[in-house]
């Protein structure tokens, strides 16, 4: 397992994760069944506000059809470590 930290935006059909470390991005699968969960008690008033996560997971190859197929991989999440609303410029830009 390994632990991502990154920016994580969440609405109808988007489910992307930017790693911070080297700016790739990620479609994104909650088998954690928090990530989702938590980013929607953040009670944002619109869809797809980014917030910063650290979670960990486990990369795999995208789909070839659906949802998520327009990015090379998926990050599949087993654990959320942490998610705020206040995004560290030092780390992230």
């Amino acid at each position: 397992m390994v632990v991502y930290k990154g920016v994580y935006s969440f609405g109808p059909e988007v489910r992307s994760f930017k790693d911070c470390d080297n700016g790739s991005e990620f479609w994104v699968t909650d088998n954690s069944g928090q990530l989702e969960l938590k980013y929607s008690q953040l009670n944002f008033e619109k869809p797809y506000e980014p917030v910063y996560v650290e979670v960990s997971g486990v990369k795999v190859l995208s789909g070839k059809d659906g949802l998520g197929s327009e990015y090379d991989s998926t990050l599949v999440v087993k654990k959320v470590i942490k998610i705020s609303r206040e995004i560290p410029q030092d780390m992230c830009n």
